[in-house]
């Protein structure tokens, strides 16, 4: 049995979190920024589907990606090299959540409802929520989404059109966090894709311990500079 939440943003202890399904905490409350930033903080983010209650989740073990370790393979770092693209950041941050809500088959479902989007285009415009574009031939054809609070990137959702687009943008955002001094990128739940792109699995204790250490870090929300990943690979 897992609470409903009440007015205020506060959350039981990440313990409370059940096993099976793996991390669920709590329902209820809002999507508010308040709330939002409340739960990332706390290494909490919502997941549901359309029609039910808002679900909250921090799931043990975590999987994450520390920016200084990730070292694209080697069919990736071709790709690279090549730069027949080109990587922004926050230039179209609702074009790229109406692209990852879109399901991945005919008729399929979405966790990224109109509420979320709704939702994370507002953290975006307060300076919390950032995207990360790949464009070839001037169209967007992959990219992310993610929330940044102090020195913590929670990534949220990623997407691709052509061969390797999402990839590229992880590369360069992952590029990017090293260089802006983040210390953790959360991929939220395993999936062998996020392994192939250096994440691997730590214990939820250790993963509130980071974000104690730098969710809390000195920084001002702000929109990132649209050229600001545009660092080659080599």
């Amino acid at each position: 049995m897992i609470p409903w939440l009440g007015e205020h943003p506060a959350f039981p202890p990440l313990t409370r979190a059940l096993r099976e399904p793996n991390g669920l905490l709590a329902a209820g409350g809002a999507l508010t920024p308040e709330w939002l930033l409340a739960a990332y903080r706390l290494g909490i983010f919502p997941w549901f589907n359309e029609g039910e209650p808002i679900l909250w989740w921090s799931p043990d073990p975590r999987m994450v990606v520390f920016p200084d370790e990730v070292t694209p393979s080697r069919s990736l770092r071709k790709t690279l090299r090549k730069r027949n693209y080109e990587v922004r950041l926050d230039h179209d941050f609702p074009a790229v959540i109406r692209a990852c809500a879109a399901p991945r088959e005919p008729g399929g479902r979405t966790w990224i409802t109109p509420d979320i989007q709704a939702a994370y285009i507002r953290m975006h415009r307060l300076g919390y929520a950032h995207s990360v574009e790949t464009y070839m031939d001037g169209q967007l054809v992959g990219g992310l989404y993610g929330m940044a609070i102090g020195k913590a990137f929670f990534g949220e959702s990623m997407f691709s059109r052509r061969t390797d687009a999402s990839k590229i943008a992880f590369a360069h955002l992952a590029r990017f966090l090293e260089q802006h001094n983040f210390r953790v990128l959360d991929c939220q739940m395993t999936t062998q894709h996020l392994t192939s792109l250096g994440g691997r699995e730590i214990p939820r204790e250790a993963f509130a311990r980071l974000l104690d250490a730098h969710a809390e870090a000195d920084t001002t929300p702000a929109r990132w500079p649209e050229d600001g990943a545009n660092h080659p690979w080599t």
